[in-house]
């Protein structure tokens, strides 16, 4: 990489990102009133997040074995009701002891 192009990859992923944030504001000036297109506005970041997430924990153990032993517990915690600290805990010592047996 030239050390001229550095600043071309940084105004393009300022312009990139700049847009992305001003562009809502611009369109939408008043409340949004629908329900249904507030509704699925709330659940975009936990969309997202659930997205960029899921797929790195098949791959985070370097076993797929483990993989689903650690998720099939952390959901299995989720579902009780436990909170974020305990469903790691669960997930980590779920995977941790399928490798073992492995």
């Amino acid at each position: 990489m030239k050390p001229g192009n550095f600043w071309i990859y940084l105004l393009v992923m300022f312009g990139v990102t700049y847009l992305i944030r001003v562009v809502p504001f611009v369109i939408f000036r008043k409340k949004i009133e629908n329900k249904y297109v507030r509704s699925f506005l709330a659940y975009i970041p936990y969309t997202v997040l659930g997205a960029m997430t899921f797929p790195a924990a098949l791959y985070a153990t370097g076993s797929l074995a483990t993989a689903i032993a650690g998720l099939a517990a952390a959901f299995a915690a989720a579902y009780r009701g436990k909170g974020l600290f305990t469903v790691a805990v669960c997930a980590s010592a779920a995977a941790f002891i399928a490798g073992l047996a492995l």
